[in-house]
């Protein structure tokens, strides 16, 4: 995938090294767009392995509203673990596996009281608006709660998204994220933003088009550099192409999308290279 590739090469190229709250220590770059078009293929990176079931039950568990990380984990992704246990957790006066105000409940409770779901339901309102006002300049989520950042281990660094209907058929969506490890977070966040976008035009019945990814500080941790160099000298494969397995079209609106589960995606024709091993940077 050449816009991932020229990302990692822009932050080898014009990066200036940078301290980070993890204490490893970055080579960081500010300010990137690219652009991805679904309909020429769904924009998974080739030149290493991505558990696409993971970044899968990922996204559904935000859309869910959930934010135990114990739920995710009982569906095999362990992603979230290292920001779960009690060390992390008890700063808040949080029990283990509770990560508090995070994606899932910012989406699905905007503003609220948490753990109360008392707050503002976006992805409901993205729906249903989506629906009943395509030509609105209004469908927005945010997942940036000033109120909320300092309350959680790790606050959202995907932070807004937009999305925009064309013609009346065709979905596009614009992700702002503010923060973005390029080795291990950013395969993920592309290719699970462009999953949402296929969720969210089928249960609109529409179609995908593009999705516009924007970055503030996006960065290749030291510890990374050699995996990036490794990964640099592959050679990308075709994309794969995305189905969504809903035969009776059933799967409409809030309801349809909240039903969505990994057996209704079909990933067609995805060809990579071998995993690259990475630490997190806790």
């Amino acid at each position: 995938m050449k816009q991932y590739h020229d990302l990692l090469k822009s932050i080898l190229s014009h990066g200036h090294e940078h301290n980070d709250r993890t204490g490893v220590g970055t080579i960081s770059h500010f300010g990137h767009q690219t652009r991805f078009d679904l309909r020429a293929g769904f924009p998974i990176v080739t030149t290493k392995k991505i558990p696409f079931r993971w970044v899968a039950e990922e996204l559904f568990w935000f859309l869910s509203g959930d934010t135990n990380e114990a739920n995710l984990r009982a569906r095999g992704v362990d992603i979230w673990a290292e920001w779960a246990d009690e060390a992390h957790t008890s700063r808040f006066g949080r029990e283990s596996g509770d990560l508090g105000p995070v994606y899932g409940y910012l989406w699905r409770s905007f503003g609220g009281h948490y753990p109360a779901r008392d707050g503002v339901d976006q992805i409901a309102k993205l729906v249903d608006q989506i629906t009943s006002n395509p030509n609105s300049r209004r469908h927005i989520v945010t997942g940036w709660d000033p109120r909320q950042a300092d309350n959680v281990d790790l606050p959202p660094c995907h932070t807004l998204f937009q999305f925009k209907v064309q013609d009346a058929r065709i979905l596009h969506c614009q992700l702002y994220q503010r923060s973005a490890d390029a080795f291990l977070g950013v395969p993920f966040n592309i290719s699970s933003y462009a999953l949402l976008m296929h969720l969210i035009a089928h249960v609109c019945d529409l179609e995908v088009g593009e999705f516009v990814y924007t970055l503030g500080d996006f960065h290749i941790y030291k510890n990374h550099v050699q995996q990036v160099e490794a990964l640099l000298a592959r050679e990308p494969f075709p994309l794969p192409e995305l189905k969504i397995i809903d035969e009776s079209k059933r799967l409409r609106g809030l309801e349809g999308l909240l039903k969505m589960r990994y057996e209704h995606l079909g990933l067609v024709g995805y060809q990579s290279h071998g995993k690259i091993a990475a630490t997190v940077a806790v």
